[in-house]
């Protein structure tokens, strides 16, 4: 019996957010998780402590809308409980209620504008409701109040990721990295941040130890090999490749990337190989197959075929202007008859009028050579 009162006394000492014990047999209820009857002891009880514990067991027990309307009715009743609106806020979050999240957050604020954490929060709501102008303007302002606020490191890191700013990106992840340097996060946007400026090579360690932390995504396979495949690494840009394909050996990427790799060995054949296994893994894909066999094609001097792949990747995807551009001349360099090439080039301008500058005035100008061609031909 002593042991029971004594484990009864502790849980006293440790009710998460009192004080002092509320109810002896409400609060061991609560921390031995059988919210429900705790919920029962609570509700005989009056005052904002007991009442803020049957909103925190409504939310352990994953009863979210009975827990916000607790939490209302406490905040209604006392607007200036942070530590419920705290709560209230990060629920509303929780439950995508974004717009109201940012009004609790914006209150807070009001109330300690000073707290890095109510900031933080104010910015993930923001950035929630699609407002990331403000988001970042809440996590800056964290840094300013807490410089060692990781959370809102790690979100403006991400941010200037994403906008390809990489001297941003990289100032706010190696703050972040300097508090803790194994933060997979972190590490993983500074890898992304590297290889997105084509920096493969200082890319690759930190791709590296992303995957000795335990972060074994797909994406970070295809991009580590991509990495050592740029890096002229070819035997581990393959070993990395068919690790992903004995995760999923569906994906015609991964087939891809490794005819790629074997196209830069010159293994013209195993090339091949690969793509046509592309193609049959992923049908939807045969556009890309047949560009890269004709490519292929190029690379062995036989025109001829890479007219024919083109051409077949032109049936599969006829909106793709590259694809018939390199159908255009690849006939000009193989055909025999100017009237079927300048017939290839004028239809390329009627059906990419608007295309990149360097294929419409270079089509322009082949056409001008065809028509005098043949002009001097029937002369």
């Amino acid at each position: 019996m002593k042991v029971v009162a004594l484990l009864i006394v502790g849980i006293h000492m440790v009710v998460a957010g009192a004080q002092t014990p509320i109810n002896a047999t409400a609060d061991s209820l609560y921390m031995l998780g059988d919210y429900t009857k705790a919920i029962n002891e609570y509700a005989k009880l009056e005052g904002g402590v007991a009442g803020l514990q049957i909103a925190r067991s409504y939310n352990a027990i994953g009863n979210y809308e009975k827990a916000i309307i607790q939490y209302e009715s406490l905040t209604s009743a006392n607007s200036t409980n942070q530590l419920a609106l705290f709560e209230l806020g990060k629920l509303l979050l929780k439950t995508n209620e974004h717009t109201k999240a940012t009004k609790v957050f914006m209150q807070l604020v009001g109330l300690n504008a000073v707290n890095p954490e109510y900031q933080y929060y104010l910015g993930e709501a923001k950035r929630k409701d699609d407002n990331v102008a403000a988001s970042i303007k809440h996590y800056k302002k964290a840094i300013a109040i807490d410089e060692t606020h990781l959370r809102s490191l790690f979100q403006l890191a991400k941010y200037y990721t994403v906008k390809q700013e990489r001297d941003k990106a990289l100032d706010y992840i190696e703050r972040g990295l300097d508090l803790y340097a194994n933060d997979v996060s972190l590490i993983n946007l500074k890898a992304l941040v590297l290889y997105n400026d084509y920096q493969y090579k200082n890319a690759i360690p930190w791709f590296e130890n992303v995957l000795e932390l335990g972060e074994t995504k797909d994406y970070v396979y295809e991009k580590l090999a991509d990495s050592y495949y740029h890096n002229w690494e070819f035997t581990k840009a393959k070993d990395t490749y068919k690790i992903l394909l004995g995760r999923d050996d569906k994906n015609s990427q991964t087939y891809f990337g490794l005819a790629k790799v074997y196209e830069k060995e010159k293994k013209l054949d195993s090339a091949k190989l690969f793509i046509n296994r592309a193609m049959d893994v992923q049908k939807p894909i045969f556009a890309q197959g047949y560009s890269a066999l004709a490519e292929i094609a190029r690379q062995q001097d036989d025109i001829n075929e890479a007219f024919f792949y083109y051409e077949m990747a032109y049936k599969e995807n006829s909106q793709d202007a590259r694809i018939f551009y390199n159908v255009c001349t690849t006939y000009d360099n193989s055909g025999t008859e100017p009237e079927k090439k300048l017939a290839y080039y004028e239809k390329f301008l009627k059906e990419f009028p608007n295309e990149h500058p360097f294929y419409y005035e270079t089509v322009k100008k082949l056409i001008k050579e065809l028509k005098e061609q043949i002009h001097f031909s029937k002369d």
